[in-house]
């Protein structure tokens, strides 16, 4: 929140979307085929948590450079989308692809730990792409988030601003 500021609210909301999303899954899979959440599973919910954090951090660092190079923060949105959304597919790909192995090759607790981990990663997929991604989208429209101290980007900004200025006297 300190960093991130209204960005912060957004990681949060999508978090807690997030949790609520994997608890619910994990809670229908339970009465479904009697999937029961050990200390590994619980181990990989955590990881997860990370690997959804993550997500958010690449997705506003990319919106961070366009503003750094001198954009609006409502141009910098999709342009900053466009960047992340590779690295979020392939981040969350391999890590997909080593709970699918680790859950062939493991045995016992650990195959819980890869179910979750997997599990997770589809989820977070399916919270950045259709959670985070519209809300800062929508956002990036309203006034309040044009403005540098509540969008947590003021010395980005103040950069993207010395930015245009350099390139301008260039021209």
């Amino acid at each position: 929140l300190v960093y991130y500021r209204l960005l912060g609210l957004i990681t949060i909301l999508s978090l807690f979307l997030s949790g609520i999303l994997v608890y619910a899954v994990m809670v229908l899979l339970g009465r479904w085929i009697g999937l029961s959440l050990d200390m590994a599973g619980i181990a990989g919910l955590i990881i997860s948590i990370g690997i959804t954090a993550d997500s958010f951090v690449v997705y506003f660092e990319r919106i961070k450079d366009e503003v750094r190079e001198g954009r609006t923060f409502r141009s910098s949105v999709p342009r900053g989308w466009t960047r992340a959304k590779k690295t979020i597919l392939s981040a969350d790909a391999v890590t997909f692809l080593s709970a699918v192995i680790l859950y062939i090759l493991a045995v016992g607790d650990v195959k819980g730990f890869a179910f979750t981990l997997g599990l997770s990663t589809v989820l977070d997929l399916f919270v950045v792409f259709l959670v985070t991604h519209p809300l800062v989208a929508l956002m990036s429209k309203m006034e309040i988030f044009s403005h540098p101290v509540w969008s947590g980007l003021g010395s980005v900004a103040e950069a993207g601003r010395e930015h245009r200025a350099a390139t301008a006297q260039l021209q």
